[in-house]
């Protein structure tokens, strides 16, 4: 299951991506904000979805967006079994999946266009964690950090 949450910065981008979702036939589930609201606040939305993921957090997925994406990256990360990426573009998706097993990928909606969104969620959704010795150690290390 993918969590998707923004905040108002994020909201219309959420949208779109809630499409692009709907069409590739995963299945999602919105945390809100579910209308666009000045005044929420990106740590209610990003908290929200981080908790769900953090159920399963070998099998669920988050997607985050605010306008820079790095409040919802802190918000994530604090969570236990989290491990959040703040990406801008497909390569460094990609790395965030293949290298650390990312399980959350924060979207900074005022600095990625639809397309490149649209982009980036694709190849993180479909890079597969390497398994590689080297990365299992790091990622081990990290969940081991309280």
């Amino acid at each position: 299951m993918i969590y998707i949450g923004a905040d108002h910065r994020g909201y219309q981008l959420k949208e779109f991506l809630k499409t692009h979702l709907k069409e590739s036939n995963y299945d999602f589930e919105d945390v809100g904000a579910h209308e666009l609201n000045p005044a929420d606040d990106y740590p209610d939305f990003a908290l929200a979805a981080a908790k769900k993921v953090a159920e399963k957090p070998d099998e669920n997925r988050g997607i985050l967006l605010c306008g820079s994406g790095v409040g919802v990256d802190i918000v994530a990360n604090k969570i236990k079994g989290i491990r959040s990426a703040l990406c801008f573009d497909v390569r460094q998706a990609a790395i965030s999946r293949n290298d650390d097993n990312t399980n959350v990928l924060s979207l900074p909606a005022d600095f990625v266009s639809e397309s490149a969104a649209k982009e980036i969620v694709k190849i993180w959704l479909e890079t597969k964690f390497s398994g590689e010795e080297r990365h299992i150690r790091r990622v081990g290390k990290i969940d081991r950090i309280v």
